[in-house]
This record gives structure tokens, sequence and C-alpha cells, in this order.
């Protein structure tokens, strides 16, 4: 079943004050298209979604998840508001960008220039609707702001344009002619030569304009300007990257083991527990047991705490390192590995994990170990921060822009259950390969380019993080991607609705395949049929068969780097790479060399042997 739509409102957070409801879109895309901080055209309006500080959310569920919680320094999360017409429920949005541009006169202004009737966005002369710039600036600090038509207009006559007082107005038109910036004229009726917006998007356009980023924050109310020293480039107003949402994932597992059923009784009394002392809790628990009629043993809830804060993910509250989210995946990890049988009677489960009644000797040759079918999960997914212009890839830094002024104790996130497919390769297996000296050189080239990468986006280029390219991790995310592609021809679902999850490390190698719905259905059994070893062994023979050649060879596998920063080999969009919602890596450090070698040196590729028999 399809959630309630999230309505965006325009205006402050004043509760006493009704707002016209401008638009709707999906609960779970404000978590991943349209967060805050986005912009969203609305018909033929343009707007971007104002801080969570400006929410209504009284009525908004709240999500718990309190190992991802501890990891990201918050109490709990909220699904973001619904609302219908009357509530005052809902999400606020402000109108961005503000210069616009009159379809019949051409007049382009800020919009508070066209003398719009009260609740219209049109101009005062013409009765036109107006036209929302298509451009913006934006900078990697994640401020945002109006593009400097002025000044690109008068780039001549600096002494005129840096002012923005030449006595004239300014006019746009489109020639038509083309669909290239070329065609799009901007002019001033202070006499100035017409000029094109071709070249605006060039990363020096607006420097040599003496154009610096101002800090706005247009999405926060009353937010100061902040001192900023990026240079900011022009963007399209639809642009991917003018708006790059950083998003942190766990599994909900039981901590300890069997008191799932538990963990989720507990949710609604979780607030009150935090302001309990230890002795006060047995007798609180005895109340609410009375009260409610629902089962809360005091030994039980007690030793749920305590595993709760000592199962090593997250340490200290607030902690937010890369150490706390992988000791998060380490844990998950394990309990993959071990499983949860589903308990008699007890369909409240989120994570079901069994192995499955039959075992394949060819699945043991091929190299997969232990395959385990998690016939039912629940991932809690929250919107962290968000960038702008460079992506948030992992590993590299990025500058984290605020969803709020105020220090809130929660964040957006959306809940997700489905099901799906945990593999694991066999660690002794992957050692002696990765000893090979060519394989080591081919993953070495890769690290490089990466590392080259994060030392070119890190403030202190001599603090930039590792890389995590290694054999290990390079070859379980092109089986990853090799499996997800086999899986969307063999078992009907699109790729895009597939996911990855993977734990590579000194002690992992794993990775999970699986599909997840905001609704309660999940899916329905799907993807864990192709976990079945039989049909895993056919599918995974198939996926590497189909790895071996690519439409694009020899240019593909032959590629001395490839995507974006080199950081890939043997790998394009014919043959392993995802839609990005796919990949959890924004398809980086990916080769199918390693998979299967290459037609000059095949001892390169890990299933190689098995293949040959």
């Amino acid at each position: 079943m399809t959630p309630p739509p999230a309505r965006r409102r325009r205006g402050s957070s004043a509760p006493e004050r009704s707002y016209p409801r401008r638009g709707s879109v999906r609960r779970a895309q404000m978590i991943t298209t349209y967060g805050v901080g986005s912009l969203i055209a609305v018909e033929n309006e343009s707007f971007i979604v104002a801080g969570t500080d400006s929410w209504n959310i009284e009525e908004a569920p709240v999500i718990q998840e309190p190992r991802l919680a501890r990891v990201l320094g918050v109490r709990s999360f909220r699904l973001p508001p619904a609302s219908d017409d009357t509530s005052k429920d809902g999400v606020r949005v402000r109108r961005f960008p503000l210069w616009h541009s009159c379809p019949s006169c051409g007049s382009l202004q800020h919009v508070r220039g066209f003398n719009s009737p009260p609740g219209k966005n049109e101009c005062g002369d013409c009765q036109e609707d107006l036209v929302p710039s298509r451009f913006v600036m934006a900078c990697a600090h994640g401020h945002i702001d109006d593009f400097p038509y002025w000044r690109w207009a008068h780039r001549g006559n600096r002494a005129e344009g840096a002012t923005g007082h030449c006595g004239g107005e300014m006019r746009l038109r489109t020639s038509g002619r083309t669909a290239s910036l070329r065609s799009i004229v901007i002019s001033c009726t202070c006499g100035i030569p017409e000029v094109s917006m071709e070249g605006a998007f060039r990363r020096t356009a607006l420097a040599g304009l003496a154009v610096r980023c101002e800090g706005k924050r247009p999405w926060l109310k009353d937010a100061p300007t902040e001192f900023c020293s990026e240079q900011p480039r022009t963007l399209q107003r639809g642009s991917s990257a003018a708006w790059l949402p950083i998003v942190k994932s766990a599994l909900s597992i039981p901590i300890p083991p069997g008191n799932d059923g538990l963990a989720d009784r507990l949710a609604p009394y979780r607030d009150d527990l935090r302001s309990l002392d230890r002795s006060e809790i047995p007798l609180y628990l005895k109340i609410q047991t009375m009260r409610d009629g629902v089962e809360l043993p005091a030994d039980a809830v007690l030793a749920l705490l305590d595993a709760e804060q000592n199962d090593g993910a997250g340490g200290e509250q607030g902690a937010n390192s890369e150490e706390a989210y992988r000791a998060l995946r380490n844990q998950e990890y394990a309990h993959l590995r071990s499983g949860n049988p589903e308990g008699e009677g007890n369909q409240q489960e989120q994570f079901v994990c069994e192995p499955p009644a039959t075992q394949s000797a060819d699945l043991a040759h091929l190299g997969l170990t232990g395959p385990m079918l998690v016939k039912r999960l629940r991932e809690v997914r929250a919107l962290k921060a968000f960038s702008r212009v460079e992506a948030p890839d992992t590993n590299a830094e990025v500058h984290e822009a605020r969803l709020s002024l105020a220090d809130l104790d929660w964040l957006p996130a959306m809940e997700v259950q489905g099901e799906g497919v945990f593999l694991r390769v066999d660690a002794e297996r992957i050692d002696s390969w990765a000893r090979n000296v060519a394989v080591a050189a081919r993953v070495e080239r890769m690290r490089s380019n990466h590392q080259r990468q994060l030392r070119e986006r890190a403030s202190d280029p001599a603090a930039a993080p590792e890389s995590p390219a290694t054999p290990r991790f390079v070859l379980l995310h092109t089986l990853a991607h090799a499996l997800i592609n086999e899986w969307s021809l063999d078992g009907g679902y699109p790729a895009a609705a597939l996911r990855e999850r993977l734990y590579s490390g000194e002690t992992m190698a794993g990775v999970l395949i699986y599909t997840a719905t905001s609704d309660s259905a999940g899916s329905l059994g799907g993807v864990v049929a192709q976990g079945e070893p039989e049909r895993l062994a056919t599918t995974l023979r198939s996926a590497l068969h189909r790895a071996g050649w690519c439409s694009a060879d020899p240019l593909c596998i032959e590629s001395e780097a490839g995507g974006a920063g080199s950081v890939n080999l043997g790998a394009c969009h014919a043959c392993v790479l995802l839609p990005e919602t796919s990949c959890e890596l924004n398809n980086a450090l990916l080769d199918r060399a390693l998979l299967v070698g290459t037609p000059e040196d095949p001892s390169i590729g890990f299933f190689r042997d098995a293949l040959a028999h």
C-alpha cells in the first residue's frame, strides 16, 4: 500500500497560520529525492524544501533503530510528516530561485519586481505566469544562490556589473535556433551588447567575474550567511548535482538474538526509559504492562537495554565516525552468518535469516560458502545531511550541509521491509588469489586513482582517508553487480529494485543482495528463491559467462581507466554498471576482469578455474 503523500507548504513554521498547499510527493522521496535543501518544481513554480526545524511533526510517526541512532548522534527518527488540506502538519518550502522571467515581455528580475497580484506568481503587466530562473549557482559547501545575471550581462563593463545599478532593465529571450546555451540571450536596456549563456557552466566562469560564494542557505529560515572560501559554479536548477543526499542505513537485527519481538514492543516506551534510573525501570514496566496489556518482562528488557548499550556499534552517544559505522556493519555481518530462525507463532520478527534446506557442492567449487536466505529484513534509511556539486562518495571528504539551524534530536528517515540473499566468498581462496602479481597491479591502479581523488577533495591532502580499494573489495563489489544484473533478467526484478550491501574487511567477505519497499509487505519471496543452492549455482555461472563478454569489448575490457575519477577498469553500462540507487558506491571501484580474467591473462579471474569445468 502506498504511504500517504507528504504535503509541501509555503511559509514559516508558525503553527497558528494557514499556508496554501503547493504539491505533494511520496514520503520516501523526502529522503532520497526531495529532502531538505533540494529544489522542487511544482507546476510553473520552483521551491526549496525548508529545514527540519520548520516542520510540524506532531503526527509524524517515530521510527526506532537504536544502533543507527547512536552512530548518528540522535535519539530517534521520524517519518516525514503527511497532511491533508485542513491539517497544519506538513513540510514547509520557500520560493527559490528568486530571479524570474516573463515569457511574454521577456523581463528578467527579482520576483518582487513584477508586482504580482496577491497569491499569484505572474507578471503584473502581462498577466503571464512567471518562469523561475533555469540557472542557479552553488558551491561544494552546500550554499546556493541565484545566478548573477547582472554581472554576467555586464561583464564587459565591470563598474556597472559589480553594483547592478546601470539604470536599465534586464531581458531574457530564447532564439529557438538550437537547444544550446548559445540560444539563451541576456540583454539590458542600458545599451550593452547582448550576451548568451554559453560558457556559463565552465568551472572558472564565475571566478572570471569575481563572483564569490556569499554563504547563503535559503532553506534555513533567518540563517546567517557563512564565510565561504569555495568558488561557486553554475548549475541547472534541476541538476542532480544541485542536491546530493547523504543517507545512512542499518538493518534491524535482534540484540541480543531472540529478542526481536521485544524490541518492537518496547519502541513506544523508549523515551520514558531514557529518563529513568535502572532501579525504576521494573516498576515502570509493570505499570505499562497492566495499563496497555503488552508483555514487557523486566529481566528481558534490562538485558536488551544492556546489550544495545554495549553492542559496539556507535560507541558513545553522538559518535559519528566511519569506525562506528564499520562496527555496525561488522555486527550485521556476524548476524547474517549465524542466522536468526523464525520463532513459532511470531510474525512480528524484523529479521529472519536461515540457511537453505539443501546444500550444493557446485557452490563450494565456485568459491561460495554458507549462503543464507534472509526471508525478512527491515532497513532504516536516514537522511543525515546533504551536499552539492561534489557527490558524497565512499571515504571521500565532503562538506555536510545542515538540515536545521537548531540541534534537533531526530532525523528524517524511512523504514523499508523486504528480503534478500546473503553470500560469502571463501576468504582463504581470495587471499591466495590476491597474491597474483597481475591482480595486485590492476587493483593498485584503481586504488591510486581513487586515492588521488580523495586527496583532491580533502581540505588537508595529507590527512585524506584511505581508499577502500583492495582485491577483496573490488571482487565482492563486481560480483554483486553481476548477480544483480543476472537476477534482473532471470528473476523478473528490474535492476533498480535490487540493492547491494557490501561486507568487506579483514574478517568479512560477503555481500547481501536484497529488495526492500516502503510498504509493509516487502516482496513475495522472489529474491529468496534465487538463493536456493542449485538455482544460485546456475545463476552464478550464467552471470560469470555473461560478464566474460561485453558489447563494448575490446574497448571495455582493455580500458586503462573508466568512471568518474578513473576508478574503474573493465566496467561500463553494457556489462556491470547498475542504476545508482542500487549501488553503494555510485558505480565506483568495479572491474569484471577480476571475475573472469582478460583474453591476454585469464589467470587474474577469481572464477577462472570454476568456469573451465
